[in-house]
């Protein structure tokens, strides 16, 4: 005889109506959370067939990379200005479909709403000290507004995800939320991150050289353009043959000279290519030509590209520091991100020594085996239906 407590039943099997703000995965030039968002949302669709989701987004000429299904609804919200979407039209909607839980991918959420809400805070660097100012206006706009806004957000919410327990235990002790509150879900890595075949016919639209290194960069100080760009130049002036040529994305031509000209170091211009963002789907194509990837960042709370560069079998020197040892690995070449001499040895022994080349690159590709979106959208699935 079974004896069925009919209050918890209703509780389990209650569907529920999840809304997931997803501002940015329409926009064409998507970075890191963009696509951290998509990603999960792409899985949860062949995961979850039985609770409601309302894919909340802004307009974007990229509206095509997701389509609705019977419990997944995409509604985009017209508002130009970032703020306003996300303290006025958000919240005017969220009173309109009245979801059981929010969940905010991106950091910040709307102060003023108080129904159950969960919060991905990717990392608290701008609650951090800046170890140089922005070099954007737009970069800078967005580090004074997580700064002022997030403090307030996370008093609302009911549970906090971020996705390194690095992070986690940074989140704690910067804010001071009890670590109970704080859950990590690790990101997952695309499928499409395998080695490629043939990869110059999409690499030789980015720069002539079928050999090159290979950097992602962008204007925050975090990146350490400047060492990249100091370790390169001594990698140049002791290479005994032709120097391999380096590959920067997502950095503009007069940015990476000014960083030249201020570090004396122009005589590298003519080896050092430019072509700025590189979409998603020729990233696979560029890391499985390179021969190397740098990624010594000052500090990260996750490391996609880590990631990203291993599955196609590229070697990556990477940092020692804040999250990257944690998704890297212990066999991972982690170095000072400070000094660029230990920056351009590792370059040198990764070109001179075969062996060890052929060692990272077989460690790269079993450790990124390690991490995928399926295995997040059942981490972040799970956290919805407990709350």
């Amino acid at each position: 005889m079974y004896i069925v407590d009919l209050f918890t039943l209703k509780k389990i099997t209650k569907k529920m109506r999840i809304a997931i703000e997803a501002q940015r995965i329409f926009r064409k030039n998507k970075h890191g959370m963009d696509f951290v968002a998509l990603e999960t949302i792409k899985e949860l669709q062949k995961l979850d067939t039985a609770n409601e989701y309302f894919i909340i987004t802004a307009r974007g000429e990229d509206c095509d990379i997701i389509n609705e299904t019977l419990n997944f609804k995409i509604i985009t919200i017209n508002c130009p200005f970032y703020p306003f979407w996300e303290q006025i039209a958000l919240p005017f909607l969220l009173w309109k479909i009245k979801p059981d839980l929010l969940h905010c991918t991106s950091n910040t959420g709307p102060v003023a709403y108080r129904q159950k809400m969960v919060v991905t805070l990717h990392d608290v660097i701008f609650l951090e000290k800046r170890s140089a100012p922005k070099k954007s206006i737009y970069q800078a706009f967005g580090w004074y507004y997580r700064k002022f806004i997030v403090p307030f957000v996370l008093k609302n919410c009911a549970k906090i995800i971020t996705v390194s327990d690095y992070e986690a235990n940074r989140i704690n002790e910067v804010t001071g939320i009890d670590n109970k509150m704080i859950t990590t879900v690790y990101n997952g890595l695309s499928k499409h991150f395998i080695r490629r075949e043939n990869p110059w016919s999409i690499s030789g639209l980015y720069i002539p050289d079928k050999d090159f290194i290979f950097f992602l960069g962008n204007t925050d100080p975090k990146k350490n353009t400047d060492n990249v760009l100091r370790a390169y130049a001594e990698y140049v002036s002791s290479a005994t043959e032709n120097p391999l040529p380096l590959l920067i994305a997502d950095l503009k031509r007069e940015i990476v000279d000014s960083i030249l000209m201020k570090n004396n170091l122009s005589h590298i211009i003519n080896l050092v290519y430019t072509p700025g963002y590189i979409s998603n789907n020729h990233l696979p194509y560029i890391y499985s030509a390179a021969k190397i990837f740098l990624y010594p960042s000052l500090r990260e709370s996750f490391g996609i590209p880590i990631l990203e560069s291993m599955a196609c079998g590229t070697p990556v020197i990477t940092s020692k520091r804040s999250a990257m040892p944690e998704i890297a690995g212990e066999n991972a070449i982690l170095i000072n991100p400070d000094d660029h001499y230990t920056i351009a040895g590792e370059i040198r022994k990764l070109l001179i020594d075969r062996d060890y080349y052929a060692s990272k690159v077989e460690y790269g590709l079993k450790r990124a085996k390690y991490f995928s979106w399926e295995s997040t959208a059942e981490r972040l699935k799970s956290i919805y239906e407990s709350m």
